[in-house]
């Protein structure tokens, strides 16, 4: 049993926070929002972000980020990856010096094409960094629906630790020390699910999901395996099990996004409508970048990319799709 700061009141912040607590540990919420933080308090709720599923009672929050820092020296991060760097360098002075972090983020830093585990590596100085990943919808997780993750970090001990901290009966917790390997590909996956959505929106059916799924896999594979990751990773819960449930998941933000964007083929109607963080829509952009950066050749990710940029249409996008040049299939190359 361990005590456990998550920071993020958002709907993933307070599922993470829930099976931290089903796990057995003391978990403090922090968050800006005081009428959310009140709510998560006295009516063990939080109707704002997850309708009327009633938390663990043991579950407390607070808006003080003193108390937030001085709780506990398990830092579990849930705040939107574009805003991690800003949030850590204010939070510097107040943490532990020995402290673990825990990303649950999915995304790339635009600014700086950095995964979250580099961000926190950079700002605070620490090798006590992990991360928690996998085709984990909140909305179902919430329910205490079964489900897989990966704990990834430097070190199998690290990496036990964090897979210790979040197992329940209805939440299976797996190891990994590839760190670059399970983070890139939760990265790259939002992007395919925007490539689906997208496609859905504009009328199509599972034909055309499947191929933009298996081939976003694919882009998924080549990428992390030119950066040296792990083959398995990628075919793995961080890989294939995250990109399985976002694409195939009216759950999923992303699809849900690339949906309206497919039927509107207007970005600010999406924004409208998708008012909720949507990671792919942030990084698809510096997906294609790293890509670019190894030589990997990226059609799915670049064709995204370029919608979300407004230089060409959805339909546009699935017409270049359609006309690339079709080679032997081969999982890596």
């Amino acid at each position: 049993m361990s005590k456990v700061t998550v920071l993020g009141t958002g709907a993933w912040g307070s599922t993470m926070a829930q099976v931290l607590s089903d796990a057995g540990n003391h978990v403090l919420m922090w968050g800006r929002n005081e009428s959310v933080v009140n709510e998560i308090s006295v009516k063990h709720t939080n109707a704002k972000y997850l309708d009327a599923n009633v938390l663990p009672l043991g579950i407390q929050a607070t808006t003080d980020l003193h108390q937030a820092f001085a709780y506990s020296n398990i830092y579990v991060l849930a705040v939107p990856a574009q805003t991690l760097r800003e949030n850590l360098k204010s939070w510097k002075n107040l943490v532990d010096p020995h402290a673990t972090y825990v990303s649950t983020l999915k995304g790339i830093e635009v600014s700086t094409l950095s995964r979250m585990t580099e961000v926190i590596q950079a700002e605070m100085k620490s090798e006590n960094f992990s991360l928690i990943t996998g085709p984990n919808l909140a909305n179902e997780l919430i329910l205490r629906q079964p489900a897989g993750a990966v704990a990834a970090a430097p070190t199998m001990l690290l990496a036990q630790k964090i897979q210790k901290l979040f197992a329940t009966p209805y939440y299976r917790v797996y190891t990994s020390t590839d760190v670059l390997g399970c983070e890139l590909a939760g990265a790259i996956k939002s992007v395919i699910a925007l490539a689906v959505g997208i496609s859905i929106g504009m009328g199509f059916g599972e034909n055309t999901q499947a191929m933009l799924i298996t081939r976003g896999l694919n882009e998924v594979a080549r990428l992390c395996a030119a950066h040296g990751a792990e083959p398995l990773s990628a075919a793995g819960l961080a890989g294939m099990g995250d990109l399985v449930a976002s694409c195939g998941s009216p759950l999923s933000r992303n699809r849900t996004f690339g949906e309206v964007l497919g039927r509107s083929g207007s970005m600010e109607i999406a924004r409208e409508n998708v008012a909720k963080t949507v990671e792919g829509v942030a990084s698809s952009n510096a997906v294609l970048e790293i890509a670019h950066r190894v030589g990997v050749e990226v059609p799915v990710i670049e064709a995204v990319a370029d919608v979300v940029a407004g230089t060409i249409s959805p339909s546009d996008a699935l017409d270049r799709l359609m006309e690339i040049t079709t080679r032997a299939e081969n999982f890596i190359r």
